[in-house]
């Protein structure tokens, strides 16, 4: 079963000039994909960083010229408003040249609040969610002017005036059916972080069938692997906390909290740390069987890149196409 490897721009982990730097190395290395973060604040503050993913895409496609990008994920109806977030995509896609998707995703407290627009419950953020990707599609549309009136959401007279060749591929995130069956719908790729056969079922059955799936998982490459899990401990160890909670936590600080009596026993348990391939690769295998056609890898640590590149190039890859084939 072939599935694409992936390299996650991590923006939370390392700064603007840092992160373009290593998709260009990503690219080099060779691998199929890579995707970044958008946030506004870090999980924890021992990450250290976030600057503007747009910012720092744009200075990628500049920097790069083969491999794909993709936001994962942007929320595009608090910070952004959803006409904004049109104009940034078809503007990426014509600096990338045909090469970048837009990944969306209806949002957590931890990004959007400082917008001071309160964080709404989670039926009013998809209600707000599915206005948005509409007034996205339309404009894409480029049939003249967008004039549109919702319940959370009013444009007037919208056009994008530099619209790529090629139509921006829209991906909608999902942790649930529900959200599995607007991605089937509306969008062109199934984006989703946790390899539930049941999120793609979801989607094809809405009319997905034969569409990209994308996946994320976390690894902390090292080779001494008790440093790895420390690494890992120290900031991913909200990882396993589960979309729902993550969605609703206001800021690092409650991040740290919940976080507190999470062991590095339990990261180790469930993020493949140190040099194993193998490891990998059976955490990898997990979305491929559960229908992913596409799996982003988030190496832990924002100044552990290039080992870990180098450990791709000459270990992880081999590996890689052996299993998948792609």
């Amino acid at each position: 079963m072939a599935m694409q490897l992936g390299y996650t721009m991590m923006t939370e982990q390392a700064g603007p000039r840092e992160l373009v730097g290593h998709v260009v190395r990503a690219e080099e290395v060779g691998f199929d994909f890579a995707v970044s973060s958008d946030h506004y604040f870090p999980w924890l503050d021992e990450m250290g960083h976030s600057p503007n993913a747009w910012v720092t895409l744009g200075a990628v496609a500049q920097a790069t010229s083969r491999i794909p990008l993709m936001t994962y994920v942007t929320c595009p109806t608090f910070r952004y408003h959803p006409a904004v977030v049109a104009q940034q995509a078809a503007t990426l896609q014509i600096l990338s040249e045909g090469r970048f998707t837009l990944g969306l995703g209806s949002g957590e407290n931890l990004n959007e609040h400082v917008v001071g627009q309160g964080w709404p419950p989670a039926d009013v953020r998809q209600e707000m969610f599915m206005e948005a990707i509409q007034i996205i599609r339309e404009l894409f549309d480029g049939d003249g002017y967008t004039n549109f009136r919702g319940q959370h959401f009013d444009v007037e007279s919208a056009k994008l005036w530099d619209l790529p060749e090629k139509r921006v591929p829209i991906g909608v995130a999902s942790g649930g059916k529900q959200a599995s069956r607007i991605a089937g719908e509306l969008a062109d790729v199934l984006i989703a972080t946790e390899p539930k056969p049941e999120l793609v079922e979801a989607f094809d059955a809405a009319g997905g069938a034969g569409k990209p799936r994308v996946a994320q998982m976390p690894i902390s490459f090292g080779t001494d692997k008790a440093a790895a899990v420390n690494r890992a401990h120290s900031l991913f160890r909200w990882f396993g906390f589960g979309w729902k909670v993550n969605s609703e936590l206001p800021g690092p600080i409650a991040f740290d909290a919940a976080a507190q009596f999470v062991r590095e026993e339990d990261v180790e348990g469930s993020i493949p740390c140190g040099d194993d391939v193998g490891a990998v690769i059976e955490g990898a295998k997990e979305f491929a069987e559960a229908g992913f056609t596409h799996l982003a890898l988030v190496q832990i640590g924002g100044d552990q890149q290039e080992p870990y590149l180098e450990w791709t190039r000459n270990e992880l890859l081999p590996a890689w196409r052996e299993a998948f084939g792609s």
